[in-house]
């Protein structure tokens, strides 16, 4: 097969890194694209130096984001017939889904959020949807999913990546943070998203009181150059100009507090003390790691004091990635025959 991926947003590069080596290896040919958007860009080329960009970042207004995607979605479509794939491949990337109909391509996207608007277009469109398991069957048949279309997978999509992962090198060293210092780390909503629109106040206070304490280092994942200059302000805060081992990080933090959904469940299931002050409608996949006890809900009530943890690391099985690379990669055989 000669497959289409196409990287929308940071955290796909990481999701999609074991799904192109595993196709590299049984003989499948991959293209990349990828939107200069947060830091998708410089991920993806710390991997791949043939990725074609396609689009910028998304502006905040919605009639604009609407037409920035228009265009997106116009411009993947002319890759498309040019580089003529036999099926498309993306987490969530209406713009490329939208594409590959257009283009007269077989699209599969993965999608583990039930209040996207968009799964309205992707899902509709698409010639096979996966999600995992704890994805409410409701809001498949809402958004339009035709249940034969339907390939559930087990699991996090996180564990896909995550599976296996050791920390190489310390990246609390790197950054000069003492063995006896908290080392939190505080990742902002995703401001301006379909799902988020607003910007998350309680996030803000929180971040402030953490760095305001004796002993504790701040570390803030910024998503944009304005969000960097906001928080560096911040009393010992880290607010870092260029992409981190994000895998290692997380997993030698102390606490990770996130206003997001991907990199707070990525630390959950890390192991390390994960709190959640997303503003939106939570996911059943947050939800299940809530259940769990592997992450908390901070989105109301004082922050907690902040401690240094042990660090026993313990991996993710690697059973969990190769169910989820299997359903991923018999999608893609589905959707061309």
């Amino acid at each position: 097969m000669r497959v289409w991926i196409d990287l929308a947003n940071s955290p796909h590069v990481a999701l999609f890194e074991p799904v192109v080596r595993a196709l590299g290896e049984r003989g499948d040919e991959v293209v990349l694209t990828a939107r200069d958007h947060a830091q998708t860009l410089p991920l993806a080329r710390r991997l791949w130096d043939d990725v074609t960009v396609v689009g910028g970042p998304s502006p905040p207004r919605l009639v604009a984001k609407g037409s920035a995607i228009a265009e997106r979605a116009a411009a993947l479509a002319r890759f498309a017939a040019a580089a003529r794939p036999d099926v498309a491949l993306s987490h969530g990337s209406y713009a490329q889904v939208a594409a590959a109909f257009a283009a007269g391509v077989p699209a599969v996207t993965m999608m583990d959020y039930e209040a996207q608007p968009a799964n309205h277009l992707s899902f509709r469109l698409a010639r096979r949807v996966l999600v995992p398991e704890s994805f409410p069957a409701a809001a498949l048949r809402r958004f339009g999913a035709k249940e034969r279309r339907v390939r559930r997978y087990p699991g996090f999509k996180e564990e896909l990546y995550l599976a296996g992962f050791q920390p190489a090198g310390s990246v609390r060293r790197a950054l000069g943070v003492a063995d006896d210092e908290v080392l939190a780390v505080f990742r902002p909503a995703p401001e301006g998203a379909l799902y988020h629109r607003g910007a998350n106040g309680r996030f803000d206070a929180l971040c402030a009181t953490a760095a305001a304490r004796e002993g504790v280092r701040v570390l803030v994942l910024a998503r944009q150059p304005a969000e960097r200059r906001r928080y560096a302000r911040l009393r010992s805060a880290i607010v870092p100009d260029e992409p981190l081992d994000g895998r290692t990080l997380l997993a030698e933090a102390d606490v990770v507090v996130g206003a997001g959904g991907t990199m707070s469940r990525e630390a959950a299931l890390l192991g390390t003390p994960t709190y959640t002050l997303f503003a939106g409608p939570l996911g059943a996949v947050d939800r299940a790691l809530l259940a769990r006890g592997a992450m908390r809900d901070l989105r109301t009530g004082p922050l907690p004091a902040l401690r240094p943890r042990p660090r026993p690391f313990e991996p993710i099985p690697a059973a969990r990635a190769d169910a989820i690379l299997e359903t991923v990669t018999g999608a893609l055989a589905e959707a061309c025959a």
